[in-house]
């Protein structure tokens, strides 16, 4: 079954993608901008615009955990590995499919609604956890929702020119125009 496993392309840059998504995060802690920033997020997001969606919803889905486990950050509790586990993994997931279906799109018509619907399911899902806890959920996943807005700014800065710049469509050094 051909495209049933991932290309040596996919796991070199999942790799490499995975490798920032948990170091990048230290960094920003270290001057605590880390929940602010979400710099998790950046790599996890951009790394859909250059490998399949399997492959970036899977990276997606395992690193917050790996890095829970090894770091201690993000905690499982409050059970943020896991809700941002599902909701990396749906956003990596819903980037790599939109661009397969609608490649001529820019990337901002990808990632914008993309990044909204993300944010709406990481609110839904802290809301429900807020519930099972015990905890005023309005309160925490408003909380959670707000302070996340510059971490989606920073995206929408960083990806679309990374993705133009070294994403699969553009155009070789040397590479003549009329060139199919």
């Amino acid at each position: 079954m051909k495209g049933s496993l991932p290309t040596p392309h996919d796991l070199a840059y999942g790799g490499l993608f995975g490798a920032m998504a948990l170091l990048l995060p230290t960094v920003f802690h270290l001057v605590h901008l880390g929940h602010v920033f979400m710099p998790m997020y950046l790599p996890l997001v951009a790394l859909a615009f250059f490998v399949a969606p399997a492959t970036a919803a899977g990276t997606a889905l395992v690193v917050p955990l790996l890095s829970g486990l090894v770091t201690g950050m993000p905690p499982f509790y409050p059970p943020v590995a896991p809700i941002m586990s599902l909701e990396l993994a749906l956003m990596a997931g819903l980037i790599g499919v939109a661009r397969r279906l609608f490649s001529p799109l820019s990337v901002w018509w990808i990632l914008i609604p993309v990044l909204l619907i993300g944010r709406i399911v990481g609110f839904g899902l802290v809301y429900a956890f807020a519930l099972i806890m015990d905890l005023p959920a309005g309160y925490v996943a408003g909380a959670s929702l707000l302070s996340g807005w510059p971490g989606i700014v920073l995206m929408l800065i960083v990806i679309p020119p990374l993705v133009r710049l070294t994403g699969p469509n553009r155009k070789r050094a040397g590479e003549r125009k009329d060139t199919p």
